[in-house]
């Protein structure tokens, strides 16, 4: 069954919140073992930037993929038998 582009933007949207939220706890509990002293303000916005480039990635690969999944499935069916 084949995933439409909404549902994989969805589902990468989902996943990224949650992502979103382990990062910034694990920049607050991280970042001071390496001497790196950041505002909660800092860590948040920190974080947006990443979860956008995690959105963006997230979706070009599944629609990568999902292009794979189609076209070596049309190459299943056009085989000769």
């Amino acid at each position: 069954m084949k995933q439409s582009r909404i549902m994989s933007l969805i589902e990468s949207v989902a996943n990224v919140i949650v992502g979103y939220r382990v990062a910034v706890l694990t920049q607050i509990l991280i970042f001071p073992g390496f001497g790196l002293q950041v505002m909660l303000v800092q860590n948040l916005k920190l974080g947006m930037v990443f979860t956008v480039l995690t959105i963006v990635r997230s979706f070009t690969l599944r629609r990568v993929f999902e292009a794979i999944r189609v076209r070596m499935g049309k190459r299943k069916t056009a085989a000769p038998t």
